[in-house]
């Protein structure tokens, strides 16, 4: 390929003839001149020719054209296509656009304290456990809209209790409440609307509003779904966590560094605006919100409960006692009767058993202790004729008396 820089550079600089630059190039003097008389250099163009998908283009527009999100797998069903899948995909996208219907985005402006965008990111990595397992958490994401303050937490699931609690969390982290807590639609958070008992319960307890989006509306959370890239592509490559709790320390201190950057679109720190941000906010409330979830269950006699999917000890004394089981992010505690008793670190893992050695040595003990026979009274303690507690409550039982002659009974007797 002839280099067009090099032809600009000879004709212009060092002040050659066409001629000159053809004969020192071996190239034609024609293609010199094109070449001087180009503005930039000559792009390759493949000529437009007839396609495999050109019998096919007229039905394909025509789906298109009643159902612009069909999916090209559907498309290549209806149409019969012969070919490679990435061929007809290259010509859908190219027709996509021109028939889908235009939704044009509308620039969004939020006010000081309105609302606070939440998420759940969910990180590409193992993370270890105590007993030697890696599973994958759910990360919490909450950025206040007007100062882009990103607040974010590693939670152990994604069940109601636990996006209760890690909101509580972040909410501490803002430094008050967002007049509005904006969800997509999290089984969690609630379902076509309608929140669920224990969320309506919290957005009522911090007095705030929590909104569920219609599907299929990105941009009305695009702020935190921009932070979740953020964290993607920021704060995720390169790292290695030893449990839950390491993780949320490293992520806790990328997060200062992520709140001093500038945003283009904000034009100051976000560790700077969230001040004026809180100040519009509602305060926390002085007392903290229940935030443990709360099951109430009789204690069997394998003196085990059932919490987020683990099993977990308890004092086998209370076997047969109706008890409160109490969960929160870090603990799980059973009550009853006002007493504690049992108390375990929360294990973020499922289907595990989780057992105080206290308990199973005291649940030997009673075991020993049930085991044992039961005392024989004997000597000069009282021992009394079980006859006297017949007469007492007089049961009389009389020597069986000779059956008639006469009767069916007797009859049968004498013939055997």
């Amino acid at each position: 390929m002839i280099d067009w820089s090099e032809i600009q550079v000879l004709a212009r600089r060092d002040e050659l003839s066409q001629r000159e630059i053809a004969r020192r190039l071996g190239i034609s003097r024609g293609t010199v001149k094109r070449a001087l008389a180009a503005e930039r250099p000559p792009e390759y163009e493949r000529a437009a020719g007839p396609t495999s998908f050109d019998p096919f283009e007229a039905r394909v527009v025509a789906l298109l054209r009643d159902h612009p999100l069909m999916p090209v797998t559907v498309i290549a069903e209806r149409i019969g296509w012969p070919g490679g899948a990435s061929t007809l995909r290259r010509h859908v996208s190219r027709l996509r656009p021109l028939l889908a219907p235009v939704d044009p985005a509308e620039r969004l402006s939020y006010s000081l304290g309105d609302q606070g965008q939440c998420d759940l990111w969910f990180p590409a990595v193992k993370i270890p456990l105590s007993d030697g397992s890696l599973v994958t958490l759910p990360v919490l994401v909450m950025v206040s809209s007007a100062s882009r303050f990103i607040t974010a937490l590693l939670l152990p699931s994604r069940m109601t209790g636990d996006l209760i609690a890690g909101t509580w969390e972040l909410l501490n982290d803002f430094g008050g409440v967002p007049h509005r807590l904006v969800w997509d639609n999290e089984a969690g958070i609630g379902r076509r609307g309608v929140l669920t008992r224990d969320v309506a319960f919290f957005a009522g307890a911090v007095a705030t509003r929590i909104v569920q989006l219609k599907p299929f509306d990105p941009e009305s959370k695009g702020i935190v779904e921009r932070a979740n890239r953020f964290l993607e592509t920021s704060f995720l490559p390169g790292r290695v966590s030893t449990s839950p709790r390491d993780f949320n320390d490293q992520l806790q201190a990328w997060l200062v560094s992520a709140n001093h950057r500038l945003p283009r679109a904000l034009g100051q720190r976000p560790v700077d605006a969230i001040l004026a941000d809180r100040a519009a906010m509602g305060a926390l409330p002085p007392v903290s919100p229940v935030t443990s979830r709360i099951n109430t269950v009789r204690l069997a006699r394998d003196y085990y409960v059932r919490a987020g999917s683990n099993d977990y000890s308890v004092d086998p004394r209370f076997i047969g006692r109706m008890v409160h089981v109490h969960m929160n992010l870090s603990h799980v505690w059973v009550i009853t009767d006002g007493i504690e008793v049992a108390r375990h670190l929360r294990f973020w893992g499922k289907t595990a058993t989780i057992t105080d050695p206290d308990h199973v040595a005291l649940a030997a003990t009673l075991r020993h202790q049930f085991n044992q026979p039961r005392r024989v009274h004997s000597g000069s303690e009282l021992v009394r004729d079980l006859g006297d507690y017949d007469r007492a409550f007089g049961v009389i039982f009389d020597p069986p008396q000779p059956l008639p002659p006469n009767s069916e009974f007797a009859s049968v007797k004498e013939s055997a």
